[in-house]
């Protein structure tokens, strides 16, 4: 094995250990540059091991792997903690308020609040994925908003510089995020990158953040990045939340609402 076999398979070892590592560290534990480094990512990431996310070498545990649709489907996902995303959406809804304008980010748990949010209250609403569209339509309380463009079938998400311009005229109160991975370094994630111009778009169009995860989320690291904790004003999740979490998120001055596993 020569000097670069050896030095990715270190690599390689040493990521398996701590997940991810600044390239600067590894350039230094190996005695080389940084662009060496960032070749062997690149290396790397053609296997499916580890890339470079801006500057941190990041391994891909399990699903992350692709960056994209094609290991994403959101039936799949559906079935998943699904009861701890049924009451986090039922929470989540009961922070919505009359007279609100609400934008529903893509995902499973996103999906949950549409079911229960009250008849009466007088909401407007932004989304734009079919998912929960269709959840939504049958609300007559509710005067829908949809932002249109391409279509991913996995994800049932629509997206096209028209709709994140027809978002960008949009001012909302509360937003409500989904996301695939939380981490105290690495931020907030999901899987696909054609996501993250949205999520730009709802972010910046938005009063106020609430990140809808159940509790599994947290600690993961996904490749597509769109915002830092510090982004977020308030966190909905399951009661398995760890005290790590718990106190961290405290600590960032974001407020914590933490929901029992109800059917």
């Amino acid at each position: 094995m020569g000097k670069k076999g050896a030095r990715l398979t270190q690599m390689t070892h040493i990521l398996k250990q701590r997940h991810f590592i600044p390239i600067r560290e590894l350039a230094s534990h190996f005695d080389v540059s940084e662009m060496t480094i960032r070749r062997d990512l690149d290396h790397l990431k053609t296997r499916g091991i580890a890339e470079n996310a801006g500057g941190t070498a990041v391994y891909h545990q399990g699903s992350f792997a692709k960056g994209n649709d094609q290991d994403y489907n959101l039936s799949e996902e559906t079935v998943k903690q699904n009861l701890q995303k049924n009451s986090i959406g039922r929470y989540a809804a009961s922070l919505i308020e009359q007279d609100d304008i609400i934008i529903l980010d893509t995902g499973t748990t996103t999906e949950k609040i549409a079911p229960h949010i009250p008849d009466d209250l007088n909401v407007t609403a932004l989304c734009y994925t079919a998912n929960i569209l269709t959840a939504l339509h049958g609300n007559t309380g509710i005067h829908l908003l949809f932002a249109g463009g391409y279509y991913h079938p996995k994800t049932q998400m629509f997206e096209s510089t028209e709709g994140i311009d027809f978002i960008r005229r949009i001012r909302a109160k509360k937003v409500f995020l989904s996301a695939a991975g939380v981490h105290k370094d690495l931020g907030v994630t999901c899987v696909n990158s054609y996501e993250v111009p949205t999520k730009h778009a709802i972010l910046k169009s938005s009063l106020q953040k609430i990140l809808v995860v159940d509790s599994s989320k947290f600690d993961k690291i996904r490749p597509a990045y769109f915002c830092d904790l510090n982004r977020i004003d308030t966190v909905v999740t399951d009661e398995a939340i760890s005290q790590e979490w718990r106190a961290l998120l405290e600590s960032l001055g974001i407020d914590l609402h933490t929901v029992p596993f109800n059917p």
